[in-house]
């Protein structure tokens, strides 16, 4: 792998983390050397699209929300069109800063075989409410295909370009990381979740935090109903 021919390309889910995007940027590019550097960008209104493109990531943005599954799907569209396509591919939140170096564990399993889709399970709470959106999440994908999961909706996975192709369209909104491992494990995908010392702008117990928490709960539970009985 050379910077001219990148193995490995990073597509980075991004909503207003002009803050914290740069670090996640430059995080990345020292860890992942040569990789193709994406981000999508969920019609951020704080300047994140700008401060991606300054820090030489490519953007993916359509002007107004579509959420999280629908603008990280159409990224990676264009990441597997891309010449050439890349054999490993990373996905991450925008919010991790320095942190987002440590996920360089997970592409490093995928390209040792030990799985074809690694997920990243934070060493560390952040944050949080009750417990109640992560306990359906689990719930949710231990109906659907059997799987025991600890970190059901973390959204740091690397996966072989292959495997992200099989696993396209993601889910809608927040059900993206839900829908995907259920599809991964019915696929017959060797599914592994990894300790990662990671840190994040968590939201709290605050009405802000309950909101988004709500949200999260409507989308599990839409793509809960949407793979009833469904096969890849």
């Amino acid at each position: 792998m050379t910077a001219d021919n990148p193995a490995r390309a990073v597509i980075v889910a991004a909503h207003d983390e002009a803050e914290r995007i740069g670090a996640t940027l430059e995080a990345l590019k020292g860890a992942l050397p040569g990789a193709a550097i994406w981000v999508a960008d969920d019609a951020s209104s704080d300047g994140t699209y700008e401060e991606a493109l300054r820090r030489g990531a490519q953007v993916v943005s359509r002007g107004r929300p579509h959420g999280k599954g629908a603008n990280v799907t159409a990224a990676a569209a264009a990441v597997l069109s891309a010449e050439p396509a890349p054999a490993t591919v990373l996905l991450c939140d925008g919010d991790l800063g320095a942190s987002a170096a440590e996920l360089a564990q997970l592409v490093a399993a995928v390209e040792a075989g030990e799985c074809d889709l690694a997920i990243a399970a934070f060493r560390r709470r952040v944050g949080g409410g009750f417990g109640l959106a992560v306990g359906f999440a689990r719930w949710a994908i231990r109906r659907r295909c059997g799987a025991e999961m600890a970190a059901p909706i973390s959204g740091q996975r690397a996966m072989r370009g292959d495997v992200l192709g099989s696993l396209l369209p993601f889910a809608p909104g927040f059900g993206m990381e839900i829908g995907m491992t259920v599809d991964a494990v019915r696929a017959g995908h060797r599914v592994r979740e990894y300790e990662v010392d990671l840190a994040h702008r968590a939201t709290g117990r605050t009405l802000g935090g309950f909101i988004h928490r709500g949200s999260q709960l409507r989308d599990f539970a839409r793509v809960y109903l949407q793979r009833r009985g469904r096969r890849r």
